[in-house]
């Protein structure tokens, strides 16, 4: 499993070195509460969705046994002295600002793949080829969003030869934050079809979000009709 010691994730959020344990080490990100195990080498990160805030939740996480936080800067941690909080002004962008560090550390080989459909198929048709002979790190089940990509970018170890790191959009912007943390170098469009369309005034609009994953790619595998 990878591990960060807190004190790195805080000078990769730019935060002041003040915590409480910065030698604690980081072997689990949560985001939902109830996955949460109590351990203290996990870290949660507090996001807002549109029916939950993970702020809600961070009292019964400490009494848990959880002991690392990112939370929004504004969060009252006065009654968790012996915590480390990551105050940040949006928990999103930090855990997506990890997870670009990380992914600047990696040398092996990164494939990204994107497309209206079979993203995972491929994802996984790939893995289980490309595993009898390569050290292979891929998404886990289909953690393709501005969530699941940060998570899966995680697991990147320093003996991992190849990673395969599926991405997915369902508004305009979203894959320029997708690039910049995945960065691949060899990019896999699996097609274009009517999924998420509702989103983009004209298909082709969509084609062009989508082929942003690509724009630091060596090569691309497309269907070519």
């Amino acid at each position: 499993t990878y591990t960060m010691i807190i004190s790195k994730i805080g000078a990769i959020l730019q935060l002041k070195p003040s915590f409480p344990m910065p030698n604690q080490e980081i072997r689990q990100l949560v985001y939902d509460s109830r996955r949460a195990s109590g351990s203290h080498d996990e870290l949660f990160i507090a996001l807002k969705g549109k029916n939950k805030d993970g702020h809600e939740f961070i009292s019964a996480l400490y009494e848990l046994g959880v002991g690392n936080f990112i939370v929004d800067e504004n969060f009252d941690s006065a009654n968790y002295v012996d915590a480390n909080f990551l105050k940040v002004s949006n928990p999103l962008i930090a855990l997506q600002r990890i997870a670009t560090e990380i992914r600047s550390e990696f040398n092996g080989e990164v494939i990204g793949i994107t497309g209206s459909n079979a993203k995972t198929i491929v994802k996984e048709w790939l893995s289980t080829i490309l595993e009898h002979d390569r050290k292979v790190l891929k998404s886990p089940k289909s953690y393709n969003s501005q969530v699941g990509v940060p998570l899966s970018l995680w697991a990147m170890k320093d003996h991992h030869e190849m990673a395969i790191i599926e991405a997915g959009i369902s508004m305009p912007g979203e894959m320029e934050k997708l690039e910049r943390m995945i960065r691949p170098t060899i990019g896999i469009m699996s097609n274009i079809g009517s999924a998420h369309q509702e989103n983009f005034a004209k298909l082709s609009d969509k084609v062009k979000s989508k082929m942003g994953l690509f724009k630091r790619a060596d090569y691309l595998i497309y269907c070519a009709d």
